[in-house]
């Protein structure tokens, strides 16, 4: 069963191979955006991402502008990297229209094996923790798996804007 982890430069290799998978796709939930994948195959680079997603989350972690906190988790299964999971802790304009409080993505390997809706079901409580009562996921209005994953685990459909579909997911 996979788990839902901080990132940890123990994964390096995984998380490499993951990357690769994605063939320069962005990976939603990934916090690696601007972080190139050759640079991140030397070990310190890597260490520097895993610090700056783990520290992320902390209100008062510099960030770009229109950047909110944001709890970065990996699913993880018998030692190796499955996905990455993002929970947003506040919503801004763009996260209210597009991108909403949780993003994710699943190495290309990995999917339909329901490791998605596992760590979306995983990641709930962890936003409850955060103070959000209600959690907006989107997806791609094309994406039928990320819609069947946000609805397994209790979307409400509201709109679809500019090609996302919206959800609303009750955390408690």
């Amino acid at each position: 069963m996979p788990l839902l982890i901080a990132p940890d430069v123990s994964y390096h290799s995984s998380w490499l191979e993951g990357a690769a998978e994605f063939d320069g796709t962005r990976q939603d939930g990934g916090g690696s955006d601007g972080w190139p994948v050759a640079e991140l195959k030397d070990a310190r680079q890597f260490r520097r991402l895993v610090d700056f997603l783990v520290s992320d989350a902390l209100p008062e972690s510099p960030r770009q502008p229109g950047h909110v906190p944001c709890t970065y988790l990996w699913i993880v299964e018998d030692g190796t990297f499955l996905g990455s999971l993002a929970i947003r802790h506040e919503l801004n304009g763009f996260l209210l229209d597009q991108g909403g409080h949780i993003g994710y993505s699943v190495r290309p390997s990995a999917r339909r094996r329901g490791h998605a809706s596992a760590a979306l079901a995983a990641a709930l409580p962890i936003a409850r923790q955060l103070g959000i009562t209600r959690a907006l996921v989107t997806c791609d209005d094309t994406n039928a798996g990320s819609r069947a994953t946000i609805e397994k685990n209790g979307g409400v459909y509201e709109d679809t804007r500019n090609g996302k579909r919206r959800y609303w997911i009750d955390t408690v």
